[in-house]
């Protein structure tokens, strides 16, 4: 029974690639906040501040996320290798590399070799997401397609939609503190996920399908994947929110590493979904 239930709720989908479902999506909910928390301990004991700047840092990281995840998308990797690169597979292997890289930067600079070992962990992401950007370009144009307009298209809805709800927040409600440049990149990260979202369900001609319970059953409900606004605005405002108060009452270091984890659950899919539009795969 217990391998029946783990090969239907947890094997199969990463095997098969299909939908989410409530139960494998509450495991992975809750496998993310115990990782944050143990990552937050072991960067401690490390001495490695939790800061701005190490969020910035690990920013393409998340990037090569979405790409990486492309790259399986496309296909052009045949071996059982293509698993890492699924979810919930990949953040695993995300983390490995970004672990090795960040680690590296820290001896980096306890060896004085650098002034911070961000310009190494940061500048290692930067080069895994040329070489990945790079192949899937090359795949683009001996394969498929490279379709700036629609590269155009859903970024210039990301940026509308994001300057809107951050106009809201800072004018309307009067959070000047939302104009924190990591709350922007939070808001601009769950729009662009909104925004790939809306226009790959709705208008792209491949006509690609929403994977995740909640946002599934809203398009269902609404008959339109716009509505995908809606359900970020309904997370976000109040996120902003309660990480604002948490900011100022709590442990700043676990605050950067939570709006950390917010940032890569709506940017990264954004990315591979954009991605995977431009492309048409």
């Amino acid at each position: 029974m217990i391998r029946e239930f783990l090969y239907k709720y947890y094997i199969d989908p990463i095997r098969y690639g299909e939908a989410y479902t409530l139960v494998d999506t509450l495991t992975y909910a809750l496998i993310l906040i115990a990782a944050v928390y143990l990552v937050y301990r072991g960067l401690r004991r490390y001495g490695i501040a939790v800061d701005g700047d190490l969020v910035i840092a690990t920013l393409p990281f998340v990037v090569l996320g979405g790409l990486l995840r492309v790259v399986e998308d496309t296909g052009m990797i045949t071996s059982d290798f293509r698993f890492l690169l699924i979810t919930p597979l990949i953040f695993f292997t995300i983390f490995a590399i970004a672990g090795v890289a960040l680690f590296a930067g820290k001896l980096a600079e306890n060896a004085g070799l650098v002034a911070r070992y961000s310009r190494i962990y940061g500048g290692a992401g930067v080069v895994a997401c040329i070489v990945a950007a790079s192949a899937l370009a090359w795949f683009g144009l001996t394969e498929t397609t490279i379709a700036l307009d629609v590269f155009g298209l859903i970024l210039a809805l990301t940026a509308v939609s994001s300057l809107a709800l951050w106009a809201f927040l800072v004018y309307v409600l009067k959070w000047d503190y939302a104009s924190n440049t990591l709350y922007k990149l939070l808001i601009f990260g769950h729009m662009l996920d909104a925004s790939a979202t809306s226009y790959g369900i709705d208008i792209h001609p491949v006509g690609y399908v929403e994977q995740h319970v909640v946002g599934a059953a809203l398009i269902d409900a609404t008959g339109t994947a716009f509505s995908m606004f809606l359900l970020k605005f309904a997370v976000i405002v109040p996120a902003v929110y309660v990480l604002e108060m948490y900011r100022r009452e709590g442990s700043p270091g676990l605050w950067h590493l939570i709006l950390l984890a917010m940032i890569v659950v709506g940017m990264a899919p954004g990315i591979r979904s954009l991605v995977r539009m431009v492309l048409y795969v």
